[in-house]
């Protein structure tokens, strides 16, 4: 029945019916209708469903809904927000996962009609940042498993910790919508808390020489310094960067599960870049006493939750970019337990040499094979672990730094699928026209995702992780992200950036 625990432990209800009500909107599963809550249209307090409710006059409106976000008190009021559609994407460890195709605030601000003239003008105003919230992009979930999580770190988890509510599995960093959730955790309404991933979620089937393969991409957007693009940039005092993302690409063939995780993340400086309606505004570099602080601390917290890392600078080396790599740099040499790479990208692969990549990879390819990834049995016996990770940045870390990040994971494939036993030694990816073409448009329509809900558009260097070199169509529709990332950044991304 629904609402009972999956084979994989808990499970949240699927489908909810929302009843409206003159003066209260009333939440409940349709598989177990007495259980859900009702929450007052007029001051928005939470009340569990009990045999005394009055629902005797009948509903104005009766739907059905997919899950409850959270809620969110404003000047006049509290504001519930909830699933109104969905997609099914993919499965991750077996559970449907879905996309987020459209969202509602439910309002509860009666009070608003005895508010002042000035109060109502700032709630109209912040009803207007609201309806932002309910078009953001790339929010994914499941109702019966936590896609929060990277393969490695469940198999590390205590026994019987799916069995947990799925908002205590989750890993808060990526919980976009942890703070939402406060009030119904505080009712303990655990069955229809759900919490949101941001980010990335592809999924293909490669053949692979008739070994049939389903190859995962899942790009985990971490929520402690979000923002966007020019707006929130560098580190806060705790370490924090902004547009931070652990990416994992998952393989599953013959039985045999493997994931390589990386990550990318702002320069861990404190810098910023003032919005001035010039085309590429001034990096400033902000000389701050916590800097080596700051720097040191984003290293140690990397270094607990994946072990020793290589931090590859992909920025220029000249102009602004220069100047905030040289300091990255100097501060990197006060870490001894971290490998800084410093490699420039546009120096060396222009706008089309994608293979010049393996300079990068052959100065790093001992310890990044040594960081090896983890990979699993049948029986779900661990036979690798990943020791260590490989965090990439550039100055927005979307363009050259998903170039690079794609490189790295196939390089990582064919040693995995060399292991397995499903290519020999002296094969790879790239031999495979059509396996490889759905590869690299995995990690294509990934860094889409990523720059949409970053700067706005579509990745730039689409093309050159999609067919390893630039087209002219690509350098077309680039020209165009371009342009609108400056018309984002200038006029729109400030009103985003409040929320």
């Amino acid at each position: 029945m629904e609402g009972e625990s999956s084979p994989g432990g808990f499970k949240l209800y699927e489908q909810v019916e929302l009843q409206e009500f003159r003066d209260k909107f009333v939440i409940k599963s349709k598989g177990s209708p007495d259980d859900g809550f009702f929450i007052d249209r007029r001051d928005g307090s939470i009340e569990l469903l009990g045999d005394g409710d009055d629902c005797s006059s009948g509903p104005l409106k009766t739907s059905t809904i997919f899950g409850v976000v959270g809620t969110i008190r404003l000047l006049a009021g509290t504001y519930m927000l909830v699933v109104t559609s969905r997609k099914e994407v993919g499965s991750f460890h077996g559970f449907p996962v879905y996309r987020v195709m459209s969202m509602r605030f439910l309002h509860c601000n009666e009070g608003l009609k005895v508010s002042t003239f000035q109060e109502k003008k700032d709630e109209a105003y912040f009803m207007s940042l609201l309806k932002l919230v309910e078009s953001t992009p790339g929010l994914y979930y499941s109702y019966e498993t936590d896609i929060t999580l990277n393969l490695q770190r469940r198999f590390k988890l205590a026994d019987g910790w799916m069995k947990k509510p799925i908002w205590k599995q989750a890993d808060p960093r990526f919980v976009w919508n942890k703070n939402l959730l406060e009030e119904l955790i505080e009712h303990k309404l655990d069955r229809f808390i759900l919490p949101l991933l941001q980010g990335s979620f592809q999924v293909a089937q490669l053949t692979l020489k008739s070994s049939p393969a389903t190859i995962l991409l899942i790009s985990r957007r971490c929520t402690r310094r979000l923002g966007t693009r020019m707006w929130r940039r560098g580190a806060n005092l705790e370490g924090d960067v902004a547009n931070f993302i652990e990416t994992e690409q998952i393989l599953d063939v013959e039985g045999f599960r493997s994931s390589l995780l990386q990550v990318r993340g702002s320069i861990p400086l404190i810098w910023e870049q003032i919005v001035d309606l010039s085309y590429k505004p001034q990096l400033r570099l902000i000389d701050h006493e916590q800097t080596s602080k700051v720097v040191e601390r984003h290293f140690n917290d990397l270094l607990q939750r994946y072990g020793e890392t290589i931090a590859v600078d992909l920025t220029d080396k000249h102009g602004g970019e220069g100047q905030l790599s040289a300091a990255y740099a100097a501060e990197m040499q006060k870490l001894p337990n971290v490998r800084y790479v410093s490699f420039d990208f546009h120096h060396v692969c222009g706008n089309s040499n994608f293979e010049n990549l393996k300079l990068l990879y052959e100065s790093i390819s001992e310890d990044f094979e040594k960081q090896g990834y983890f990979l699993i049995d049948a029986e779900g016996n661990v036979l690798e672990e990943q020791k260590g990770i490989v965090r990439s940045n550039c100055i927005d870390c979307l363009d050259r730094t998903n170039v690079t990040q794609s490189f790295l994971a196939q390089k990582s494939l064919n040693y995995q699928l060399r292991q397995i036993g499903v290519l020999t030694s002296s094969e790879c990816i790239s031999m495979f026209d059509e396996d490889y073409r759905i590869f690299r448009t995995l990690w294509a329509e990934q860094g889409d995702d990523i720059s949409l809900e970053y700067a706005g558009t579509h990745a730039l260097k689409g093309d050159l992780v999609r067919y390893g070199r630039q087209t002219l169509a690509g350098t077309i529709r680039d020209g165009m992200s371009a342009l609108s990332r400056y018309y984002l950044n200038n006029f729109h991304d400030g009103i985003r950036q409040i929320l």
